[in-house]
């Protein structure tokens, strides 16, 4: 019998379903999460709880501002001493989406979080390839080498637990931050500092 019942060539159950179950018992093998909101395409990012600002801070008080940019720091230095999965492509470079002109490196907290980003992906059934990378290596080198700008987007597809750090400067190197100022004075898009005209 198939994988769900019915007749028709056994298909091979894929390790990713026991880590998913053991993070929710009451989930059923071979189907979305709940409240995980409907599939989304392979091309763009998972999940709609991950919006792009999620490594931002809302507008608010001042006190509010600072207290969001203290806790994303918090944040940030825990993703930068923890070793994370990323899932590898076919070619064994690391799976990206690009999303609102940004390649996003795909990078999971766990087993589970990478069985859920799979299961939403459609392609559960199938052995998922990845590396163990410390996550300031991710920032540092993996980020710089993709060539254009690339941030990082953990647990997508997890309800309510991802979050994106971007190539911005104090997240990425200066040199792969879409903000950064090079040494003319000039912004990595080519614009001057402080909107004045270039000359």
């Amino acid at each position: 019998m198939a994988e769900g019942g019915g007749e028709g060539p056994e298909i091979p159950r894929s390790r990713l379903y026991d880590y998913l179950e053991m993070a929710d018992p009451d989930h059923a093998p071979g189907q979305t999460p709940q409240n995980s909101g409907e599939p989304p395409s392979p091309d763009t990012l998972l999940g709609p709880s991950v919006p792009l600002t999620a490594a931002l801070p809302s507008p608010g008080t001042a006190d509010d501002i600072a207290r969001a940019r203290r806790e994303f720091a918090t944040l940030l230095g825990e993703f930068r001493r923890t070793p994370v999965l990323v899932p590898l492509a076919d070619n064994e470079d690391p799976l990206v989406g690009d999303y609102n002109g940004v390649r996003w490196i795909y990078a999971f907290s766990d087993e589970s979080a990478l069985a859920r980003f799979a299961i939403a992906r459609g392609e559960g059934s199938r052995e998922w390839a990845y590396q163990r990378v410390l996550g300031a290596r991710l920032l540092d080198a993996g980020v710089p080498a993709m060539g254009v700008p690339c941030g990082v987007a953990l647990d997508v597809g997890s309800e309510g637990d991802g979050v994106l750090f971007p190539p911005v400067v104090g997240i990425v190197p200066d040199a792969a931050a879409v903000d950064a100022e090079s040494a003319d004075g000039k912004s990595a898009d080519g614009e001057t500092a402080h909107g004045e005209e270039p000359r």
